[in-house]
């Protein structure tokens, strides 16, 4: 698995009835849950005082990455999405021992 770091904007469309935003937001956290529990949600932070969301993302690829998990929320389509695919540094000191 591949690791991606993904910076996400979420802009509701003018004149979403409040109801359907409500709704997609409960559906979200549901998702992001079974996200995390496949291990393709790893963090996910909200920069202090902004409205956006910073993730530590894994997928087998970008393709994948945008398909069969960014892809699934259910508010992808009000979503811009900033993707850096990311590698090991050599002086990480959080590297695994097993890839050092």
């Amino acid at each position: 698995m591949r690791e991606f770091l993904v910076e996400i904007t979420t802009t509701v469309p003018e004149g979403t009835d409040p109801a359907v935003v409500a709704d997609r937001r409960a559906a979200e956290a549901v998702r992001a849950g079974e996200l995390a529990a496949t291990g393709n949600l790893v963090r996910l932070w909200r920069p202090v005082g902004e409205l956006r969301s910073i993730g530590l993302w894994r997928a087998a690829d970008e393709a994948e990455l945008h398909e069969k998990v960014l892809g699934t929320l259910p508010l992808r389509p009000w979503m811009t999405l900033v993707v850096t695919a990311l590698e090991t540094h050599p002086n990480d000191p959080g590297k695994p021992e097993a890839l050092a």
